[in-house]
């Protein structure tokens, strides 16, 4: 079994629900004691820019997306973000929170080399 999880992540200002969802499961991998990486792609690179994951909050039962991606962070969590999304958005990386990386494709292949588990939202 691997000691390593995958959550891939495609929406946030379009569809919070499945960003918030996303960083739950991707924080019950890190409780889990696996090594986790969250790759946002598309819309979910809006998941770790600053300004606009403080504004996700899908409400009960769920926490603000905020709350959900700092406790990802600070578990050791590890974010990259599509780095042709940013730019295609008009972003340059440089407005990203602490923790998230401007990666392309070969980073999350690279993670998921082996055959890492991995589920998209």
């Amino acid at each position: 079994m691997s000691n390593k999880f995958c959550v891939s992540i495609t929406e946030c200002k379009k569809d919070g629900d499945m960003a918030t969802v996303g960083f739950v499961v991707a924080n019950a991998a890190l409780g889990s004691e696996k090594e986790t990486m969250v790759f946002l792609s598309a819309d979910g690179v809006w998941s770790a820019v600053k300004g606009e994951y403080e504004k996700v909050n899908e409400g009960e039962p769920f926490a603000p997306l905020k709350e959900l991606v700092d406790k990802f962070v600070a578990g050791g969590g590890k974010i990259l973000v599509c780095a042709p999304c940013l730019k295609k958005r008009g972003l340059d990386g440089t407005n990203l929170i602490e923790g998230a990386t401007p990666a392309g494709g070969a980073a999350l292949v690279e993670f998921l080399d082996g055959g890492t588990p991995c589920i998209s939202y």
